[in-house]
């Protein structure tokens, strides 16, 4: 594993967890458990996962691999104090062709990540999502537009004045060129929560300078508290992304946990 928490090669994307196989496959195989890192909680999102995870999905005998249709696929690889998990992405042709190849690779980077933090710090908590989308980039830069400009490698502890007026502090989670991770203790009730930042690549689809994207997980937290969070994050985007649509909430209770 790299300083920045993620290990890359050409068609790849490793993340190690501190988890036994037993536990990632799983994490991999029950619906309700990929529902706590795949994505966000929105309308479709059980369809999804049907579609991507079991409709066209073929097994390893081994439990080591699971390949989704014809093209990307789970490899587990355990080592001496965990797993490494990585994402092969199939040929850049047909439906994984052109220009949404980078996008792909980009949200599968955000979900291995996601997957990472739920199995090693809330593996039987359902997480409360907020997730922010938009085709442009705040000025400046969408980092320093949020105060997370100057922030130490991964691993390593942080504060910061976050521009949607909150104090928040935890450990660096992960860095990749376009991504940022963060564990945030004030979004749990134990254990943290996870912010992740992304500028999404350029597309010439009604993006041609790039996007932006705020994915938070939390755990545990009442509907006053989380509230409060999403309220900053709105005041965040009328100012800084203006045109971007409304922040899509999940629901307080979390996805799959009826």
């Amino acid at each position: 594993m790299t300083e920045s928490g993620v290990a890359t090669e050409p068609g790849s994307l490793s993340v190690h967890i501190n988890a036994d196989a037993r536990q990632v496959w799983t994490m991999l195989r029950e619906p309700r458990r990929i529902a706590q890192w795949h994505g966000w909680d929105m309308a479709g999102l059980d369809e999804e996962i049907r579609e991507i995870y079991f409709s066209d999905a073929t097994e390893a005998e081994d439990h080591k691999k699971l390949t989704m249709g014809d093209s990307d696929a789970f490899i587990l690889e355990p080592v001496g104090d965990g797993v490494r998990l990585t994402l092969q992405r199939g040929a850049e042709s047909g439906e994984q062709s052109d220009e949404w190849w980078e996008d792909i690779t980009e949200g599968w980077l955000t979900f291995l990540q996601q997957l990472r933090f739920a199995l090693e710090r809330h593996p039987n908590d359902p997480r409360q999502t907020t997730y922010l989308g938009a085709d442009s980039i705040p000025s400046g830069g969408l980092l320093p537009s949020l105060g997370l400009d100057n922030l130490p490698t991964a691993g390593e502890t942080y504060s910061a004045s976050l521009a949607t007026g909150e104090e928040i502090s935890g450990r660096v989670w992960f860095r990749s060129d376009r991504q940022l991770g963060l564990t945030v203790d004030a979004y749990a009730d134990r254990g943290g929560g996870l912010l992740i930042v992304a500028e999404t690549p350029s597309h010439p689809d009604g993006r041609p300078e790039g996007g932006s994207q705020v994915l938070i997980s939390c755990y545990g937290l009442g509907a006053r508290r989380l509230a409060e969070i999403r309220d900053g994050w709105e005041a965040w985007r009328n100012n800084a992304l203006p045109g971007a649509d409304p922040l899509v909430l999940g629901s307080t209770a979390g996805p799959g946990s009826d």
